[in-house]
Parts: C-alpha cells; structure tokens; sequence
C-alpha cells in the first residue's frame, strides 16, 4: 500500500471509531455523566465531555488498526503452518468456539449476578456476533470465495474479543460495565470498516504505482529521444 492510500485509511478508520464512540456514549453515558452538565447549562464542559470520548474512540481505532494488521501476519502463517487453508479454517473455527467460552465463563460469569446482567452481557455478544456474521457475508459477496467466510468471523469474534479486552478488565470498576458496552461499538465498527474496505485500498496502490511506472518510463523514453536529436 501507498504512504498516501495507508494515511487516507488510516485517517478514514480514525475518524470512524471516534465518532462512533462520541454517538454512542450520549445514549450509554447520557444519565451518569452527561446528564449533570447539561441540565446545569455547563455547554463547555459538556463539550469537553463529549470530545473525550472521540478521543477514546480514537485510540479505540488505533487499537483496532494494530489488531488488523497483526491479524494479517497470524493469518498467513497460520496457512503455512498448517499447509491448507481448509485445516486452518477448522483451526480457527475451534479458536472462535474457545473464545465465546471464555467470554462466557472468565469474563461474563463471574460480574453477572443477577439475570439483568446476564442480559445485558449476552446482549453485547449477540451484538458482537451478529456484526461478525453480516461482515462475513459481505467479505464472500464482495471476494466471490467462500473459504473467507470463516477467517471473517476469527477475525471479528477472536481480534475483536482481545481487543475488547480493555474493557472488559475495567468490568468490576465504577462505571465499568458502561465502558464494556461503549468500546465494543467503535472495535466493531473499525474492524468492519478494515476488513471491507482495504482491499479497495490495495487495489488503488497498485493502480497508483503502475501510473508511476509507466509515468517513469514515459519521460525515460522522452529523455532518450532527446539525447538521439
């Protein structure tokens, strides 16, 4: 990819977690946190407010971007470990059962005490589970292939779930189980985004270093026509 077309996604995948967070967090944070500043006219602060969580949102991306592309080196050697794509498939699809075991057992049993909590934890992986199912769908209709289908849902389920993980280790703080549910929207989001949109990216690098080539060779062959004269 070109330094140009790895900024436009970088800035594309920033811009995307952060005002995913700053949206979301008026509906989760409206009434412990937004609530005073606004009924007390503090405009100011309420601004501030808001403008922390796009921040957050914005090292949320960051975050997402690193796992993205730690996803890509895992996923390659993954194949050449095990030397078809179909075992590894079956690899990855023990690793995604592991994960919402884990989710299930170590993260959510243990802060669930009630079964509103395990509702509202359930609802999280749903939400979580679903999106990888949509972005899977999406990845096969636009590659055509469908043994994607499979490394779509490690990645949305397994590199999600770790970087959620922030998250969910501030679960028994104040306020902690408002932070599980915001930071998942922003991970989900960017995490779609990524896994649709950069082969668009990839294909318009090539595109631009073959213009480069062939502009190389054009004034190459300008300059020995010239030289000739």
């Amino acid at each position: 990819m070109t330094i140009r077309n790895w900024m436009r996604f970088f800035i594309n995948s920033l811009l995307i977690g952060g005002v995913i967070t700053g949206l979301v967090s008026l509906f989760i944070r409206w009434d412990d946190f937004y609530r005073t500043y606004y009924e007390a006219g503090e405009w100011g602060e309420l601004g501030a407010a808001f403008l922390w969580f796009v921040v957050l949102g914005f090292t949320m991306s960051v975050v997402a971007q690193t796992g993205y592309f730690a996803y890509l080196t895992v996923h390659q050697i993954g194949v050449n470990l095990f030397r078809s794509l179909t075992l590894w498939n079956w690899v990855q699809l023990l690793l995604i059962v592991i994960t919402i075991v884990d989710l299930i057992l170590f993260r959510f049993k243990p802060h669930a005490s009630t079964l509103g909590d395990w509702g509202f934890y359930l609802g999280l992986l749903a939400i979580l589970l679903i999106a990888a199912v949509i972005t899977a769908f999406l990845k096969v209709k636009l590659t055509g292939k469908k043994h994607v289908f499979i490394s779509a849902l490690f990645f949305m389920i397994v590199v999600s779930t770790l970087e959620w993980l922030i998250g969910l280790w501030i679960q028994s703080s104040e306020g902690g189980d408002a932070y599980i549910a915001l930071l998942l929207f922003p991970i989900i989001a960017v995490n779609m985004y990524q896994l649709l949109i950069l082969p668009k990216y990839n294909a318009k690098s090539e595109a631009d270093l073959k213009k480069r080539a062939d502009r190389r060779k054009l004034r190459k062959e300008e300059e020995v026509q010239l030289q000739s004269k």
